[in-house]
C-alpha cells in the first residue's frame, strides 16, 4: 500500500482474514488479501459524493457472513452503504439528523452473532441497532461518543471513546449493557 493512501483512517480485519482500509483523503475503502494484494476497491478515488461509487469520508468497515460489505461513510456524509460480495452497491441508508436511523458522524460499525448491524454514531454519542436492510432495531447510549467498535464471536462488545468519557466500554451485543469501563 505504500504511496497509494492519501488520509488512511480505519484498518479492520474481516472474519475471512482480509485487511480492510478506509481512505477519508482519497474517498476510498481498500480490501486486501493477507499477503497484501490489493482485491477490491470501493469509491472513485479523489471524487467526493453521495452515489452508488462515491463516498465523502469513508470510516469503517464491516463485512457480513455472507460477504455483503457496509461502509460507514461519515465524516461529510451522514449514511451506510451496503455492497454485495463484489462490490455491487445495493443500497444506502440514512442522513444527517437525529433521529432513528438518522446520524451525525456514523464512525464505526460492527456485526454481532445474531447478524445485527452495530454502528457508532459517533456525534449523537450512541450506537444504532439495524438489521442488514437497514431498518432501526434499537440505540444505546451508554457507551459514551462511540469512535470504534469491535465484537468477538461471543458478543463481547468493546467501544472506545477518545473524545468525551475518554475510555474504554465492555459490555455486551447481546442486551446493550456496559460492563466496566477503563479509564484512560
Amino acid at each position: 500500500g505504500q504511496g497509494m493512501f492519501k488520509t488512511t483512517h480505519f484498518l479492520r480485519v474481516d472474519h475471512s482474514g482480509y485487511v480492510w482500509v478506509t481512505d477519508r483523503g482519497h474517498m476510498q475503502a481498500f480490501k486486501f488479501d493477507s499477503g497484501g494484494k490489493l482485491v477490491m476497491t470501493l469509491g472513485t478515488k479523489g471524487v467526493r459524493g453521495e452515489g452508488p461509487d462515491t463516498f465523502g469520508g469513508p470510516c469503517d468497515v464491516a463485512v457480513a457472513a455472507n460477504g455483503d460489505i457496509f461502509v460507514a461513510d461519515g465524516h461529510f456524509n451522514s449514511r451506510i452503504v451496503k455492497f454485495d460480495k463484489d462490490g455491487k452497491f445495493i443500497k444506502a441508508w440514512g442522513k444527517r439528523g437525529e433521529g432513528p436511523g438518522e446520524f451525525n458522524v456514523p464512525h464505526t460499525l460492527v456485526i454481532d452473532s445474531r447478524g445485527r448491524l452495530l454502528v457508532g454514531d459517533r456525534s449523537n454519542n450512541r450506537i444504532q441497532v439495524f438489521d442488514q436492510e437497514g431498518r432501526f432495531l434499537d440505540q444505546w447510549t451508554q457507551f459514551g461518543t462511540p469512535s470504534g467498535i469491535y465484537v468477538t464471536p461471543d458478543d463481547t462488545l468493546y467501544v472506545v471513546d477518545y473524545n468525551v468519557q475518554k475510555g474504554v466500554f465492555i459490555g455486551s451485543a447481546k442486551d446493550g449493557s456496559v460492563k466496566y469501563k477503563l479509564d484512560d
